[in-house]
C-alpha cells in the first residue's frame, strides 16, 4: 500500500514513515522568517527589559529624592524641637527667679508690715501716756 506524499527513509523498512518535505527554496524563506520572528521576539523582549529598568530606576530615584527631603524635614523638626526645650528651659528659669522675687518681696512686705505694725504700737503707747499724764511735762514724740 502505497502513501501519497510520503516518503520512506530507509527502503529497507516498511514500517517507517518519513514527513513529506517541502521544496529547499520555500525551506530557506520559512526558516529565515522564523529568524526574523525570533529576532523580533528577542527585541520585543529586550525593550520591554529596558523600559522596565528604566521604571525602576525612576522608582529608585524619586524614593531616594523622597527619603532625602524626609530627612531634611526630620532635622529640621529635631532643631525646631531643641530650640523649643532651650526657650521652655530659659522661661522656666525665668519663672523660678520671678517666683524667688516673689518670694522676697512677699517676705520683705511682711516684715515691713510687721515693723509698720511695730511703729503704730510705739506710736500709740507715746500718744496714750502723753494724753493719760498730763501734768504739765513736756515729753518729745519719736
Amino acid at each position: 500500500m502505497a502513501l501519497r506524499g510520503f516518503k520512506r527513509p530507509f527502503a529497507a523498512d516498511p514500517n517507517v514513515l518519513g514527513f513529506p518535505r517541502p521544496p529547499t527554496s520555500a525551506m530557506g524563506t520559512e526558516a529565515l522568517d522564523l529568524v526574523y520572528q525570533a529576532a523580533d521576539l528577542f527585541r520585543s523582549i529586550e525593550d520591554r527589559a529596558r523600559a522596565g529598568e528604566a521604571r525602576a530606576e525612576a522608582a529608585e530615584q524619586a524614593q531616594l529624592e523622597i527619603i532625602a527631603a524626609t530627612e531634611r524635614k526630620l532635622r529640621d523638626a529635631s532643631r525646631a524641637l531643641e530650640e523649643a526645650r532651650r526657650r521652655i528651659e530659659s522661661q522656666q528659669e525665668q519663672l523660678d527667679a520671678a517666683e524667688f522675687r516673689a518670694q522676697a518681696a512677699e517676705a520683705e512686705a511682711r516684715e515691713a508690715k510687721q515693723s509698720l505694725a511695730l511703729v503704730e504700737d510705739a506710736i500709740r503707747r507715746r500718744l496714750l501716756l502723753t494724753n493719760g499724764h498730763d501734768d504739765g511735762r513736756s515729753t518729745a514724740v519719736a
